[in-house]
């Protein structure tokens, strides 16, 4: 354990930006914003066809968790590159690497092109969901930045539900191809907007890049990860495979956790984890991440499978989602501009969570639309009103000279937690079905399929398409399947109901820029 005396550099005061020139930066802002959180949800009802060309469902996870992996871990990276070298540049960096993988995406000729080009838009992804939020906090103060913030998680709330919908058109009436391919003149305009626009003071110093953090971190999740995907699926959870992936994930992380107290310049300082507001933050973040994905990727197959909609339809009944999480998002936002008070936010946002998500597994193929509407719009206005307050808390707290890195480090646990709960819906989802469709299937096709059934999973289309006894029998099973998902899921948002009471409220600072005495850092823990 060691002290370090660090001396400030000299950083120029952030310029005073008029009311227009805040706009101008915030529409670049949003729609860098709107192309990341999009692309994480836009392919959910395309799903569905996608694997249906390329592959089976027990596939279903894997071209959003890919994207969800590395956008993920790489946050923290472009947190620290933004300190170390500008926001603007790393920003555009991020924007093109974003737009080659949809480029390479929209042009994948099989399933593993498809989910390796998903991860380089992640890596694009990640980037652009860190910036959005580190440059807004250089040019608004805390207490006035609760509304930005509020409409940028109301952009991506609404970008993140309103893209299964986009998806499903597109399958539709064009290609699922264009998913991907209409990132392509929106990003462009997005780039063309930053450039402009983006004037932020900088002083370039020579740094250390954390590369081995990095790859340790990438090593730890990425195992982790593919436990929760290839267990019960491609491996049995016993079987060594499994078990290698998982101690090599613990591992790999509790080297990460030693390394980063060793590193002078580590890509997540622990010594952010002293601050409760942040330890609180990052965990609240981490189930909001959980509980949106887990709606959002796995309604569509219920409302395509189960209830026999179209893509273009399910994304439409999505809707009450997208107005529940932009209502709560930006209502919240405003609120606490106001009155400067945030806490009693993420409480009640998980207590309705917790109810969205246990009447969500109540739902069957006779649920009236009204009903599942009502359900979906009650844990959109919980995730909404909790989802943007861990943002804001942590940049009111944080030393400036940590802005950038903290800001990454809240939406790395919010990715973390749409990447694992992405995976661990899946597995509880290919758990069930593992048990359900062998009980409802009729026997002859389990002997024709010598137990693969695997292959019965394709599009909705071609499981209507199968004989009503057998198709009824996969219909059901899915659903018993998704009624799962949601009902492990409720636990999950009330313990972030219990822990969101122990979120310390502060005052929101009115100034922007760095303190008037940062020069010392604290010893690493």
């Amino acid at each position: 354990m060691s002290t370090h005396r660090v001396v400030a550099p000299s950083i120029p005061p952030p310029p005073n930006y008029t009311h227009r020139q805040i706009l101008l930066v915030f529409s670049g802002l949003m729609i860098g914003l709107f192309l990341a959180a999009l692309d994480q949800t836009v392919v959910a009802t395309a799903l569905p066809t996608i694997v249906g060309e390329l592959g089976g469902l027990d596939y279903y996870s894997w071209i959003v968790t890919s994207y969800l992996l590395t956008s993920t871990v790489s946050t923290p990276l472009y947190g620290k590159l933004s300190d170390m070298y500008g926001r603007r540049a790393i920003f555009q960096a991020a924007i093109l690497i974003f737009l080659v993988g949809s480029l390479l995406a929209g042009v994948a000729q099989d399933m593993t092109q498809l989910i390796a080009f998903r991860g380089v838009q992640g890596i694009g992804a990640g980037g652009l969901m860190t910036m959005t939020f580190a440059t807004i906090a250089d040019v608004v103060s805390p207490r006035q930045r609760g509304r930005y913030i509020g409409l940028l998680a109301g952009t991506w709330a609404f970008a993140s539900v309103i893209g299964p919908f986009i998806g499903g058109f597109f399958v539709d009436t064009l290609s699922w191809r264009w998913v991907f391919l209409i990132n392509l003149p929106i990003g462009a305009l997005a780039f063309i907007i930053i450039a402009s626009v983006l004037k932020l003071p900088q002083e370039r110093h020579a740094h250390q890049i954390d590369i081995e953090g990095v790859l340790l971190l990438v090593a730890g999740v990425t195992c982790l990860l593919l436990a929760l995907v290839w267990g019960g699926v491609e491996y049995a959870w016993c079987s060594p495979m499994i078990v290698s992936l998982i101690a090599g994930g613990v591992v790999a992380l509790a080297a990460f956790v030693w390394w980063e107290t060793r590193v002078l310049e580590p890509i997540l300082p622990l010594r952010m984890f002293r601050s409760s507001i942040f330890c609180v933050s990052s965990v609240l973040g981490f189930l909001t991440g959980t509980a949106l994905f887990g709606g959002v990727i796995f309604l569509p197959l219920f409302l395509q499978v189960v209830t026999g909609v179209s893509a273009t339809n399910s994304g439409l009944l999505l809707l009450p989602l997208t107005a529940g999480l932009v209502v709560g998002s930006v209502g919240s936002g405003r609120i606490i501009s106001d009155t400067g008070r945030y806490r009693a936010w993420p409480i009640g946002g998980f207590a309705m969570a917790t109810v969205g998500m246990y009447l969500l597994s109540t739902m069957t193929s006779a649920t009236p639309t009204l009903s599942s509407s009502a359900y979906m719009i009650l844990m959109g206005l919980g995730v909404g009103a909790a989802m943007q307050v861990t943002v804001l808390v942590v940049q009111n707290a944080a030393e400036y000279r940590d802005l950038g890195v903290a800001s990454s480090s809240v939406q790395f646990f919010r990715q973390m937690g749409g990447s694992f709960g992405v995976a661990l819906f899946g597995a509880i989802m290919n758990a069930t079905l593992a048990t359900e469709l062998p009980a409802r299937v009729p026997t002859t096709t389990l002997a024709a399929l010598d137990g693969d059934l695997t292959q019965l999973l394709n599009s909705p289309t071609e499981i209507r398409a199968l004989p009503p006894e057998l198709a009824q029998g996969i219909i059901h099973s899915v659903e018993v399947a998704l009624q799962s998902v949601f009902w492990w899921a409720a636990p999950m948002m009330f313990g972030g109901f219990l822990l969101a009471w122990f979120l310390k409220e502060i005052p929101l600072r009115e100034t922007i820029g760095p303190p008037q005495r940062s020069d010392i850092e604290p010893t690493l823990a």
